[in-house]
C-alpha cells in the first residue's frame, strides 16, 4: 500500500506470531465461560470465580516474573510463555474427551495461561521498545491493535459455529494451536539479542519486585492513566461472565448469536485503532488519550437495558460498537505513552506491575460483581458496572506535564538494538 511505513522483517514476524495468537484468542473468545455455562453447568457465581480467581493468582505468580523477564533475552522469554499456555489449554480437551474435567481443572488452567499472559506481553512491550525507534512505536501499537480487533471481528462468530458442530472445547484446541504457532513465528525472528545487562547480585530482590510500580505511582502522567485503567477494565471485565449468564441464560441466546453480539461491533475497535496515528498527529496524543478515554465510559451502562430476540442483538451491538471504536483508539495511544515515559532498563518490571495490578483489579471486581449478580441479578450488576464506569473520566490527567525520560548513551545505545 502506497505510504504505508515499513518497519522491517524482524516486526513482520512479530507481528505475524502475534496475529496468529490473536486469531486464536477471538476464536476462542468466552470458550472458559462457555465450558462452564455448557458443559459443567457452572451458574453465576461460579463463572464469575473462575474468571476471578484464575485473574488473581495468575497475577501473584507473575509478580517475580517482571524482574526475571527485565534481566533476560526477551524473545526466548516469549517463545517459553507461548508453550507454556499451548500446553495448559490443551490438558482441557484432554479431560474432556477422557470425561475427566473438572471446574478445578479450568481454574488451574486460568492461572497458567494468566501468569503466562502477563509475563508474555512484559517481555514483548520490552522487546518492541528496542526493536523500533521511538517514532514508530505508535504505529506498531496501532497495527498489533487493528490485528486485535479483527481477529475479534472474525473469530467469535466462527467459534460459535465450530461449538454448534463440533463441540464446546474446540475453540480451546484452536486457541492452543495458535500459541504453539506464535512461538515458531517468534523463533523465526532471528537476529542476535543481548542479554541484558545487571549490576549487583543476581538474586532477586524486593527493590526489583517493586521498580515498576515504583515508576508508575512517581511519574505525573503514568499515575492517573494506571488508575483509570484498571478501574475501566476492571468494570468492563467483571460484567463479561455476568453477560454470558444473561444472554446464554436468562435471555436464551444461541452461543452464535452471543458469538455475534460481540464481534460484530469490533469493527469500530479495527477503526479506532488506525484512526489514532492520523488523529494523534493532528490534534495531539495526550488530547487523544483524553478524549478516548473518556468517552469509552460512557457506553456499558446500555448494556443493563438489553432484552430477547433481535431488539436486544442490536442494542448489545450498537452499545460493544461504541465502547470499542473508543478503547480501540484509547488503546494503541496507551501502550504507547507507557514505553515513551519508560526508560529501557525498567519496561519489563512496568509493564508487569501494570499487568499485575490490573489483573488483580479485574479480579476483584469479578469475584464482587459476581456475589452481587448472586445477590440481586445479573442484569442489576451489569446496571451497577455501567454507572460507575460513567466517574471513570473524573480520575484521567488533565494536561500533560510528564516529560520523556533522559535516557544516558548507554541506555540509548541499548534502546536501539
Amino acid at each position: 500500500m502506497a505510504g504505508r511505513r515499513t518497519l522491517g522483517r524482524r516486526f513482520g514476524w512479530l507481528w505475524a506470531a502475534y496475529a496468529v495468537s490473536a486469531y486464536g484468542t477471538g476464536f476462542g473468545f468466552g470458550a472458559f465461560p462457555l465450558v462452564a455455562v455448557l458443559v459443567l453447568h457452572s451458574g453465576p457465581a461460579e463463572v464469575a470465580a473462575l474468571a476471578a480467581a484464575g485473574r488473581a493468582v495468575g497475577a501473584l505468580v507473575a509478580v517475580p516474573l517482571g524482574p526475571w523477564v527485565e534481566f533476560r533475552r526477551k524473545r526466548p522469554v516469549m517463545v517459553a510463555m507461548d508453550l507454556i499456555r499451548f500446553a495448559a489449554m490443551m490438558s482441557v480437551p484432554a479431560a474432556f474427551a477422557l470425561g475427566r474435567l473438572t471446574f478445578a481443572q479450568l481454574l488451574v488452567v486460568s492461572v497458567a495461561v494468566a501468569a503466562a499472559n502477563i509475563a508474555f506481553n512484559a517481555a514483548s512491550g520490552a522487546y518492541l521498545k528496542g526493536l523500533l525507534p521511538p517514532e514508530d512505536l505508535l504505529v506498531a501499537n496501532s497495527r498489533f491493535e487493528s490485528t486485535t480487533w479483527t481477529a475479534t471481528v472474525v473469530g467469535p462468530p466462527l467459534g460459535g459455529a465450530a461449538i454448534g458442530m463440533f463441540g464446546p472445547v474446540t475453540t480451546i484446541v484452536a486457541d492452543a494451536v495458535s500459541y504453539l504457532l506464535s512461538g515458531l513465528g517468534i523463533r523465526a525472528i532471528g537476529g542476535t539479542e543481548p542479554r541484558p545487562a545487571r549490576t549487583g547480585t543476581r538474586r532477586l530482590r524486593a527493590g526489583d519486585l517493586l521498580e515498576g510500580w515504583r515508576h508508575i505511582l512517581t511519574h505525573p502522567g503514568l499515575r492517573p492513566l494506571f488508575f483509570n485503567a484498571i478501574v475501566v477494565n476492571g468494570l468492563i471485565m467483571a460484567s463479561e461472565p455476568l453477560l454470558a449468564v444473561l444472554l446464554l441464560g436468562d435471555l436464551g441466546f444461541a452461543p452464535w448469536q452471543y458469538g455475534l453480539a460481540f464481534a460484530a461491533p469490533c469493527l469500530g475497535g479495527l477503526i479506532g485503532a488506525r484512526l489514532a496515528r492520523p488523529l494523534a498527529a493532528r490534534f495531539g496524543q495526550h488530547r487523544m488519550l483524553l478524549t478516548a478515554g473518556a468517552l469509552r465510559a460512557c457506553w456499558p451502562v446500555g448494556l443493563a437495558f438489553v432484552g430477547p430476540g433481535v431488539p436486544g442483538i442490536v442494542l448489545v451491538i450498537g452499545v460493544q460498537l461504541g465502547l470499542v471504536t473508543c478503547c480501540g483508539l484509547f488503546a494503541p495511544l496507551l501502550a504507547t505513552y507507557r514505553l515513551d515515559h519508560t526508560g529501557p532498563d525498567r519496561v519489563a518490571r512496568t509493564l508487569t506491575a501494570w499487568s499485575v495490578s490490573s489483573s488483580a483489579a479485574i479480579a476483584a471486581m469479578t469475584a464482587l460483581w459476581g456475589l452481587l449478580a448472586a445477590a440481586t441479578s445479573p442484569r442489576i450488576a451489569v446496571a451497577a458496572a455501567g454507572i460507575v464506569l460513567l466517574a471513570t473520566p473524573l480520575m484521567l490527567p488533565r494536561r500533560e506535564n510528564a516529560p520523556r525520560p533522559r535516557l544516558t548513551s548507554a541506555e540509548e545505545a541499548v534502546d536501539r538494538v
